[in-house]
């Protein structure tokens, strides 16, 4: 009777199946089979059939079972239990691979067939126990080393191509194996698939990592070095590096992990920034670090004359490199046999020039000992963010590195001739290595061309002095720009219809008519492409020489820079209405304001936008647009007074008046004479400033206005020692306001004459006009005037010997105008406070006082009151 193990457990006598019963009873039959003749105890029998939870009478049923089998079978009883001693196929199985292990391979493949044959599927098939499934897993084990070995045998014997498609099969369902995977390389190499085979060695690698965390064992590495052949020369790519690098210390710094392994790096910046110079800096640096060798190309992603190099013809040349003779045609077999090649290598990858991020990815080695530079002048936000890159942006050199560049150019000697024309050279240079080296080579070709010509030509022509034969800024700007969206270079464009030194996302969405959410994804573009920098959250500047090209290319488009001013003009109308809410109204100049809270919103962004705003006014005083030009001059003037501006608050009032003028208009004409005067007065152009107050009272014809013209004369008088012309104005002020009942000038016109009455010495009607004027003030909640007669009533008091009480008042002052973020007024009370502090001998209050109002106005520019300041210090 034949047994079978190798499948379902089976009987056959004679060639027919015996009937075994059922599962449990062929399962008492295996277990007695597996024991080839030895006894098997009865409790083992239980334990091999059932597992861990046998039935009730479980020793009774299995006698049952043996009774049965005994009928049809030759199992003995004995001392130890029972016992079978039959052949079976595991038998005829285990002999035949035996015999094969001992033969040659001719001999053995056969016997290794006819042994693999008697497999009729899962061994011990329907049995189920825990004892059953581990003893099935090693059989199958067993048979897996057979078909193993039997591959081995194939090999040898030259039959890789009919044994492909098994292998095959079988790496795919044993995917670690690295036996197999052996045999499946050496097969796809021996069929002329050598590439494939790398890919998969790759493939098993890199599974072996993700899964184990383990690499291939040494049998493996073996293969695919034997595989690569023989070993290629160290390749050394690296260009020359820049002789006359300079500076970039915090850059370099940066290239390196803290343990000294440099990751992949993308070094980002606009062009003609020195990012090329600075990758091959680093990687001669450190060109012994990578014995391997350094591997290089220009992806010439921004090149004017040529395409990007598309990433199969860098992975070719980098294979060829690498020793690989006939690389092959598929891209990712490329890159898979690349990353195979430099796998346990430590190299060094410089990617100079890249488009983008996918131009990049498939040059990216997988092996963790290389290190990769990559250039670009976008950010390749898809390189951080899927590769884990570091990204080292570059900016613009410092003075002290742009000048020893500089010299490092052209010599001590010549830096130091003209050392005011360096100066200059420098600052038209704005710290761009590339313009740098530009007017370096310019006037090494010129060595009979002065310095001082070569400035004067760069300050006229900019972009024009910076062109030569080999390099071009306009160029270079150009290849930026041709790679981006047709809606982010139309942006580019309109900001170079602007001059301020940076902008705000809300100012740039009404150039660009978008919303800010659209303006921002447009702005991030160029962002990218490093061509606008956001050095501040929400704000945008431009380097010099980009917006010199910005306002190059920038469209004939007046309606979008009337937006842009309409911007600024609309805002800072809202803003000064909460500033100042008791100021006369005038029609709004029309565009879309930003909302604007409160006083403290509206300082905050006249803060921020002063330079935009000043040259948003200088543009529309230039187009002559003659409404905006009054209104924005309008608007600045409550600003301008609490910070301190007058310089600039004469620069827009003059430009106002030419058009007030110009639009006929009187009532602004007077308004312009007024603040004129008044500015002139303020940084000691007295005759002048009188010349235009007296015209704002010639002209104007309403009893505010006159009211209005009385007082500006009067703090002009007050300015130049009138104080009896100061009273005398201060007074008719107070009458026509009176006659007109506006509670609040009436309050500010009460305090103007109770403070030059106390400069006359009048201490009485002067604190009854100021402390009217307080009372009102306050009924009012008019706070600005409250702290202005505060400071009256300190003057008053100290002037009376009331050092206490002027203390308490000067202190009221302060509060309420650093309330108000009036830091004009906040310096003058701090001037009048240091005075009574020192009279009471608190020398180191009044010096605090002092200093505090020095700072503030030095900053304003009020260089009498500072100087007496330093007197009194």
């Amino acid at each position: 009777m034949d047994f079978g193990l190798l499948g379902p457990v089976e009987a056959r006598a004679g060639g027919r199946l015996v009937d075994l019963g059922h599962t449990r009873q062929r399962a008492v039959l295996a277990a007695l089979l597996l024991d080839d003749g030895r006894a098997v105890t009865v409790d083992r029998l239980v334990d091999r059939v059932w597992g861990e939870r046998p039935p009730l009478r479980a020793r009774e049923t299995l006698y049952g079972y043996v009774s049965k089998l005994r009928g049809l079978l030759p199992i003995e009883r004995h001392p130890a239990g029972y016992r079978l001693e039959a052949a079976t196929d595991l038998h005829r199985f285990r002999e035949l691979v035996r015999q094969a292990r001992t033969s040659p391979p001719e001999e053995a493949a056969p016997l290794y067939d006819q042994a693999l044959r008697l497999w009729r599927g899962d061994a011990l098939a329907g049995l189920d126990s825990p004892w059953f499934d581990a003893t099935r897993e090693a059989l199958h084990a067993e048979r897996r080393t057979v078909e193993l070995d039997r591959n081995d045998v194939a090999l040898a014997l030259g039959h890789h191509s009919a044994l492909l498609p098994e292998l095959q099969a079988q790496a795919q369902e044993h995917p670690l194996d690295e036996r197999l995977a052996g045999q499946l390389i050496t097969a796809l190499h021996r069929a002329g698939r050598t590439s494939e085979a790398l890919r998969h060695y790759d493939a098993l690698r890199r599974e072996l990592a993700d899964q184990l965390g383990a690499d291939p064992g040494a049998a493996l590495k073996d293969l695919h070095l034997k595989l690569l052949g023989p070993e290629p020369a160290v390749p050394r790519q690296l260009p020359a590096p820049q002789r006359f690098f300079t500076g970039r210390t915090e850059e370099l710094h940066d290239l390196a992990e803290p343990g000294g392994t440099v990751v992949i790096t993308a070094i980002g910046g606009a062009g003609g920034i020195g990012k090329t110079a600075l990758a091959l800096h680093w990687a001669h640096l450190h060109a012994d670090d990578f014995p391997d060798g350094q591997l290089y190309v220009n992806l010439r992603g921004f090149d004017p004359t040529s395409d990007p190099v598309p990433p199969g013809n860098a992975l070719r040349a980098f294979l060829e490199a690498l020793g690989v003779g006939d690389p092959p045609a598929d891209l990712d077999a490329q890159a898979a046999l690349y990353r195979s090649l430099v796998a346990d290598k430590r190299m060094l990858v410089v990617l100079d020039n890249a488009r983008d991020t996918a131009q990049v990815t498939p040059l990216l080695p997988g092996g963790p000992r290389c290190a990769v530079l990559v250039t670009s002048r976008q950010q390749l936000v898809g390189l951080v963010s899927a590769n884990g890159a570091k990204s080292v942006s570059l900016n613009v050199l410092d003075p002290r590195e742009a000048r020893a560049l500089l010299t490092a150019r052209l010599g001590w000697r010549r830096i130091t001739a003209e050392p005011e024309v360096v100066d200059a050279l420098l600052e038209l240079c704005g710290g761009l290595p590339l313009a740098l080296s530009i007017v370096a080579a310019r006037a090494l070709t010129q060595p009979d061309l002065p310095l001082a010509a070569l400035a004067e030509e760069l300050a006229e022509q900019r972009l024009d002095a910076l062109d030569d034969l080999s390099s071009s800024l306009r160029t270079v700007f150009a290849c930026s720009l041709r790679v981006l969206s047709p809606d982010s270079r139309a942006l580019f464009g309109l900001l170079g219809l602007t001059t301020a030194a940076d902008l705000s996302l809300r100012s740039i969405a009404a150039l660009a008519g978008l919303t800010p959410p659209r303006t921002r994804t447009l702005l991030r573009e160029l962002e990218f492409a490093h061509l606008v920098q956001q050095h501040v959250v929400g704000r945008y500047r431009m380097h010099d020489l980009v917006r010199l090209y910005a306002a190059e290319v920038a469209p004939d488009d007046p309606a979008a820079l009337r937006r842009f001013v309409g911007y600024f003009a609309a805002t800072a109308h809202a803003g000064d209405r909460l500033i100042e809410p008791h100021r006369p109204p005038v029609d709004p100049p029309g565009g879309e304001a930003v909302p604007l809270p409160d006083v403290t919103a509206a300082m905050d962004w006249f803060d921020r936008e002063y330079e935009s705003l000043l040259a948003a006014h200088r543009q529309a005083t230039a187009r002559e647009w003659h409404e905006l030009v009054w209104h924005m001059a309008w608007a600045l003037t409550n600003y301008h007074l609490r910070r301190g501006h007058a310089a600039e608050d004469l620069a827009v009032w003059r430009a106002a008046l030419t058009a007030a003028e110009a639009l006929g208009d009187k009532d602004k004409q007077v308004a312009a004479h007024k603040f004129v005067g008044m500015a002139l007065v303020d940084v000691g152009g007295y005759d002048q400033g009188n010349h235009h107050l007296r015209q704002a009272l010639d002209l104007v014809t309403d009893d505010y206005g006159k009211a209005a013209a009385h007082r500006a004369v009067a703090w002009a008088l007050e300015h130049q020692g009138d104080l009896e012309g100061a009273l005398e104005h201060a007074n008719a002020q107070l009458v026509l306001f009176r006659a007109l009942d506006i509670p609040v000038r009436i309050a500010e016109a009460l305090n103007d004459v109770g403070y030059r009455a106390a400069r006359l010495g009048d201490y009485e009607q002067a604190e009854r006009h100021c402390r009217e004027a307080l009372a009102l003030n306050r009924e009012l909640g008019h706070r600005d005037g409250e702290a202005a007669t505060s400071d009256s009533l300190g003057y008053i008091a100290h002037r009376h010997g009331r050092a206490a009480d002027a203390l308490e008042h000067y202190h009221h002052a302060l509060a309420v105008y650093r309330e108000l973020d009036n830091s004009y007024e906040q310096a003058s009370v701090l001037r009048h406070l240091g005075d009574v502090q020192a009279e009471l001998g608190d020398t180191d209050a009044a010096r605090s006082s002092w200093r505090q109002a020095l700072t503030l106005f030095e900053a304003q520019g009020r260089v009498k009151d500072a100087e007496e300041v330093r007197g009194l210090l």
